[in-house]
């Protein structure tokens, strides 16, 4: 079986896939996206920057650090008629929040409420309407970057302020998320297939909890709850291999925060004694 891993560089989480595939008899090709240059218009009988045409894999799985490098090339394996994982499908919803959050709508996924707006104006009137505190986030973006916890007015407009001057058109589109009193952490829950293989909790002190911002991880309890919860949130998306973040909410029990289709799972299968990166492996070449 031939295999495909296109990254940006090799992370903790690129070398235990390597190592997993490699236990299973595997050797898979290493495609740096920095060295990808192909005819969007040809097949996929062109070489890949290592000499192999595309159409020889069986399964290219997308590593890229660049959201955009890898939804590209999903694109482009996806219009080949190429397996990929995650396909482009489910990572075009999941790198864009204001998608996730239709989407799972759709599915009747619970979460927290959202409303967005596009004028300074209309975007004040969102935040009051949600109440404060709120939570303003970019549409795209990870590892909890430029959130912003909005406790007043005041606070609101310099933010609205700053994304206006800036030039990208997606800061001026407003995501603006309800501030959810979880405690003190929340919950990363891994999901494989139809199935939530593992789950950690992230800890912090401060109200963003991810652990590429110092949040400490522990193993969660995968209860059916949580797995019912986070397979419905995996499908709505289009399934695959996901990441999905889970609130607990005082008020409204557990909730969908965001869902991540290139998952880092470095901190993960210590707390929980679950090899994640073996069970990716087993469903990428079941697939």
């Amino acid at each position: 079986m031939r295999v495909g891993i296109i990254i940006s560089h090799v992370r903790p989480e690129e070398k235990l896939l390597i190592s997993a595939f490699q236990a299973r008899g595997v050797e898979p090709d290493i495609i740096s996206d920095r060295e990808i240059n192909l005819e969007i218009t040809a097949g996929p009988e062109q070489n890949t920057p290592t000499g192999i045409p595309w159409s020889s894999f069986d399964v290219i799985m997308e590593r890229s650090v660049s959201t955009s490098r890898g939804l590209y090339m999903l694109a482009i394996l996806g219009s080949w008629g190429l397996n990929a994982i995650n396909k482009y499908e489910t990572a075009s919803i999941c790198a864009d929040k204001f998608l996730t959050t239709i989407a799972l709508a759709k599915a009747g996924v619970p979460q927290p409420t959202v409303r967005t707006a596009f004028d300074p104006d209309t975007t004040m009137q969102a935040i009051e309407q949600l109440g404060y505190p709120a939570v303003l986030k970019p549409v795209t973006g990870s590892w909890g970057r430029l959130l912003a916890k909005v406790k007043d007015a005041d606070a609101a407009e310099a933010i609205i302020e700053h994304r206006q001057t800036l030039g990208d058109y997606q800061h001026h589109i407003y995501y603006v998320q309800q501030y959810v009193n979880k405690p003190g952490r929340d919950i990363r829950a891994f999901v494989v297939g139809d199935k939530t293989i593992c789950a950690i909790y992230r800890d912090s002190e401060h109200w963003i909890t991810n652990t590429a911002r110092g949040g400490k991880a522990s193993n969660c309890p995968v209860t059916p709850e949580l797995d019912a919860l986070c397979v419905k949130a995996a499908q709505a998306v289009g399934g695959g291999i996901v990441a999905v973040d889970v609130f607990e909410d005082p008020e409204r029990g557990l909730s969908v925060n965001e869902i991540n289709h290139t998952m880092e799972f470095r901190n993960s299968s210590a707390p929980t004694g679950v090899d994640i990166a073996a069970e990716v492996v087993n469903y990428a070449l079941s697939s």
